[in-house]
């Protein structure tokens, strides 16, 4: 695969995809406005992507394996479990704000979803492993209380906030509804 042959050029042209995502749209950004935020020919580009569809899977896969990485991190800290959630549930959402102000956040968020469906339910299939995982590590020190078990609660998180991400209709209501979700749910699993 050309992206693991030259890490930086596809770097560049996934930085130079979302610039061109967020200020155009995706059906309005074209291969050649990705080639020139990149620094590169649009035969270059196609060197390492087919598409734009390609693209945005990539963009999907890099963007869940980042999310995976700091929410496993928040989870392993010390604190209050509420405190402990409420980093691992800033660290899933972090830049989300900033997607929704764009002009074309919106559209970016359905052009993965249905692009990339396969990289997105294996993204919130791990995130919600790891939310069960730290749920089952809580409930057994005893700080957690959770009458429909580990899975079943990490299920619902991720859902809950996969449903904000897709119902804000703007980036302050979207962080409004992510912390006050946070606070429910902190509060609602904590052994007091």
């Amino acid at each position: 695969m050309a992206e693991k042959l030259d890490d930086t050029r596809a770097k560049a042209i996934l930085t130079s995809a979302f610039q061109a995502f967020s200020a155009y749209g995706f059906r309005k950004t074209s291969m050649d406005d990705i080639a020139r935020g990149a620094g590169m020919s649009r035969p270059a580009v196609y060197l390492h992507y087919k598409n734009k569809d390609a693209i945005v899977r990539s963009l999907t896969q890099a963007h869940y394996a980042e999310k995976i990485a700091t929410v496993a991190h928040a989870l392993q800290g010390d604190g209050a479990v509420s405190e402990i959630l409420a980093r691992a549930i800033d660290a899933q959402i972090a830049g989300m704000a900033a997607i929704l102000a764009s002009p074309h956040g919106l559209e970016m968020l359905d052009t993965s979803k249905s692009t990339a469906a396969d990289i997105v339910a294996e993204g919130e299939a791990a995130l919600a492993d790891l939310y069960a995982e730290w749920l089952k590590r809580e409930l057994a020190a005893g700080r957690v209380r959770l009458p429909d078990g580990p899975a079943e609660t990490a299920r619902t998180i991720t859902a809950a906030l996969k449903g904000i991400k897709m119902t804000a209709s703007n980036a302050e209501e979207f962080e409004q509804r992510i912390a006050q979700l946070s606070a429910l749910i902190g509060a609602g699993l904590e052994v007091r």
